[in-house]
C-alpha cells in the first residue's frame, strides 16, 4: 500500500463533504449548548472531531484503505 496516498490523498467530496462539515457543526453546537445527555457526550465528541477533520483535511483515511472516493476527478 502507498503511503503517501493514504495519508495525504483528497478524497472526501460533494454531498460527502457537505454531509461531514454538518454533522461535525451540529455535534459541537449540541455539545455547546449541553444539549447530550452526559453519556453520549464521548460519541458526539468522537463526531465533531471526526466530521471537521476529514472535511477541513478532505482526506478519509477509512476511504483510503478501501480505495473508495467521493472526490471529483478534475
Amino acid at each position: 500500500m502507498d503511503v503517501k496516498r493514504l495519508i495525504l490523498e483528497e478524497n472526501v467530496g460533494g454531498y460527502d463533504l457537505l454531509i461531514r462539515s454538518l454533522a461535525g457543526t451540529l455535534s459541537i453546537i449540541a455539545l455547546a449548548m449541553d444539549l447530550v445527555d452526559n453519556s453520549w457526550k464521548w460519541l458526539f465528541a468522537l463526531i465533531a472531531f471526526v466530521g471537521i477533520y476529514t472535511s477541513l483535511t478532505r482526506h478519509c483515511t477509512l476511504y483510503s484503505f478501501i480505495g473508495f472516493s467521493t472526490k471529483k476527478i478534475d
